[in-house]
């Protein structure tokens, strides 16, 4: 393929061109060699004017659809997005055409390119419009969007740049977890006398604000919340003792071996599900994830715990050196007996089954989300699981998200 000719050299042949013109015109004389020149000349006008054709201070806005979306911060793994340029080119000069180039950035991944173009009206100003592909999670932003234009002739380029920053976040895909009960089944034992007695004890403390359940008493509603969002809100107050659970997300890119990325993915999206529904269900939930750096959210329940929470999942990266054991140890201080814990993991063998041992030696009730793949009933790799369901431990395999409220209800664990 043959490389475009840079712009120095397109001048250089128009240059070449002109001199020629005068050249003939000087030796040559007559009227076809004095509007050959005149036409010449009138062309060179044009495009040395075209350099001052406003372009190089072209401003425009940007607008992304579903806005209330972005900003309560509700879009998922998997949307599509339509994104509509508004831009405006100050000057009178005539522009034929613009070429506009938006940039979107993904924190610590790839940069998607969007080209498009469109034709300016009378004033100058035009927009453009462009449809995302599924995004994936993580944390986005729009860099700076460059606009170039051409003569009538295709000769020359002009080009221009503005800068209308935004910043977006894609959470995890979550889904549904119906009247998941398995951090009561989970705190029995000897820690479940102790718990279960004063777990619906509330203190006057108050703790955030929670969404109205039909039948709360008026002097439970919280009429500044209510008045601000329109919509009933009630005080969600402290607890002497709430039932613990723990979420402990395994970062190891290895021990998801085998559609690594999307397999991480699968851990990330369970992580959050569950998060989402105890939270929602006013339960103390945590989070443990150890990877190049140590993330522990103790357990809490209310919406700031949340928020942490779903920001922490919606950037966090697969990039821990160690096995899902050695995490734990690092973690070791923050763990607190007496918890119900739901580990998220790729990984299988002998590795997982000292991770969970561990766990119950702690004093600790684990309950495994094995993140599977197509291969692992063909391969027959089930021997670690029934040793751990041998030692009173629950496993349950998950290949795609939308399995886990069956499974979960089908084991009694949800």
């Amino acid at each position: 393929m043959m490389k475009p000719m840079s712009q120095k050299t397109r001048w250089l042949l128009a240059a070449a061109a002109y001199f020629g013109c005068v050249l003939y015109f000087l030796f040559q004389g007559g009227k076809t060699a004095l509007m050959l020149l005149v036409i010449l000349s009138l062309l060179l006008i044009y495009l040395l004017l075209g350099r001052w054709s406003g372009i190089a201070r072209v401003n425009g806005s940007r607008v992304i659809s579903g806005g209330t979306n972005l900003k309560q911060g509700a879009l998922s793994a998997g949307t599509t997005m339509e994104v509509k340029l508004y831009i405006r080119i100050p000057g009178f000069y005539p522009v034929p055409y613009v070429i506009v180039r938006d940039q979107l950035q993904r924190e610590n991944g790839k940069l998607l390119q969007f080209e498009t173009s469109y034709v300016p009206n009378w004033k100058r100003a035009g927009n453009v419009s462009y449809q995302t592909p599924p995004l994936q999670r993580g944390e986005y932003r729009f860099q700076r969007t460059e606009c170039v234009s051409y003569d009538v002739f295709g000769l020359f380029e002009h080009e221009g740049s503005f800068v209308a920053e935004q910043t977006f976040s894609i959470q995890p895909q979550i889904v549904a977890l119906k009247a998941w009960v398995g951090f009561r089944q989970g705190v029995k034992g000897p820690y479940s006398q102790a718990s279960a007695s004063r777990s619906a004890k509330e203190t006057t403390q108050i703790n955030g604000v929670r969404e109205y359940h039909y039948g709360d008493r008026l002097s439970r509603i919280h009429w500044n919340a209510t008045a601000k969002t329109g919509q009933w809100k009630s005080k969600a107050f402290e607890r002497e003792s709430l039932p613990r659970t723990l979420v402990i997300l395994d970062r190891r890119l290895s021990s998801y071996a085998g559609q690594s990325e999307e397999r991480f993915e699968l851990a990330v999206s369970i992580a959050a599900s569950f998060m989402e529904h105890g939270l929602k269900d006013d339960t103390a939930m945590g989070l443990v994830s150890v990877g190049e750096s140590m993330t522990i959210l103790p357990p809490k329940s209310g919406m700031e715990q949340r928020s942490l929470s779903m920001k922490h999942l919606t950037s966090v990266d697969a990039d821990s050196p160690v096995a899902l054991y050695a995490s734990l140890l690092r973690a070791d201080s923050v763990i607190e007996p007496g918890s119900f814990a739901v580990v998220i993991s790729g990984e299988g063998g002998s590795g997982i089954v000292q991770a969970m041992e561990w766990l119950s030696r702690k004093g600790i009730q684990p309950c495994l989300i094995h993140v599977g793949s197509g291969t692992d009933r063909i391969s027959g790799n089930v021997a670690w699981q029934h040793l751990l369901r041998t030692r009173g431990l629950t496993v349950h395999t998950v290949r795609h998200l939308q399995e886990l409220p069956t499974l979960l209800e089908g084991s009694g664990i949800a």
